[in-house]
């Protein structure tokens, strides 16, 4: 008995989430049929493809063999499906990127209102995740990440324009603490962490005439999203390391004052990025020319 096409796609959500109630959302059934029908496929191939506990989900040698197969195989329906498109007025479909919340806020959301606009038969599904992920593998379309970030056989062009930084502190806080002339003095202050997804703390990058400084700085506050650096700040919890664009209207209604300014110079911006293929699903193809134009 051959396994249906709807069970390898129960399979393949279970393989990408390692979670039955996140690949039971995303398809739109209960856990309770996502497991009936990964057992009815189990019982079909005569082989055991996921290890499930009361605590993890995992595959099992024969379920990461399948995955492996089967991800470029939905990767070309999809794409067929997509070239249906060229028959349209203008594409229609889903378009997934993965963002941080910060690259959200600062480079796809003043795009994705004109956009929108222009194609409003397209979806456009963004997903949360401050870790770099395989878009691939993950069936993303496309990323957001600073240009250092994004893999060499990705394709990148720029989103938006070049970002700044900005040190910043509330009135409050340099009640209790001086205020920082040079970078050296950042090791006296209490200065608000950005913690990455694997646990390590970014060194805060500075520049001035040419010369890089990268300073490891020491707080009591560790966090892992930049909108929340800038609410501990705010609330006078310590130096907050943020994008200039989030804090010019707070540095001017005096809610924050702004110091090591001329640490803090332009740099490249975010970009989006996608896999290298010749041919573009034509929802994507229509983001990417559309961002393509606006820069």
């Amino acid at each position: 008995m051959q396994a249906d096409v709807r069970e390898l796609t129960v399979f393949l959500e279970i393989a990408r989430h390692l979670n039955f109630r996140r690949a039971a959302g995303a398809l739109g059934v209960t856990p309770s049929a996502l497991s009936h029908s990964l057992r009815g496929l189990e019982e079909k191939l005569g082989l055991r493809l996921v290890h499930r506990t009361t605590r993890s989900v995992g595959l099992t040698a024969a379920g990461e063999r399948l995955a492996e197969r089967l991800r470029p195989a939905f990767r070309d329906i999809d794409d067929a499906l997509d070239d249906l498109n060229a028959f349209r007025e203008a594409p229609v479909g889903r378009l997934r990127i993965t963002a941080a919340r910060v690259a959200t806020r600062l480079g796809l959301m003043p795009v994705l209102g004109p956009f929108m606009a222009a194609y409003p038969g397209i979806e456009v599904d963004i997903v949360d995740n401050p870790a770099f992920v395989d878009i691939v593998k993950e069936g993303f379309d496309a990323g957001v990440r600073f240009r250092e970030r994004v893999a060499a056989d990705m394709v990148a062009i720029p989103l938006g324009p070049p970002l700044r930084s900005a040190i910043v502190g509330s009135p409050e806080y340099f009640v209790k603490h001086p205020l920082p002339k040079t970078p050296k003095d950042l090791a006296t202050q209490d200065c608000i962490q950005l913690r990455f997804s694997n646990g390590s703390r970014y060194a805060w990058e500075l520049e001035r005439n040419g010369q890089e400084l990268e300073v490891e700085t020491r707080g009591s506050l560790a966090l892992s999203d930049q909108v929340e650096i800038l609410e501990a700040a705010l609330a006078g919890l310590g130096l907050g390391y943020v994008f200039e664009s989030q804090v010019e209207s707070l540095v001017q209604q005096r809610r924050l004052v702004r110091v090591l300014e001329a640490w803090c110079p332009p740099y490249p911006g975010f970009f989006l990025y996608y896999p290298s293929r010749r041919h573009l699903p034509p929802v994507l193809k229509a983001f990417v020319d559309f961002v393509r134009a606006r820069t």
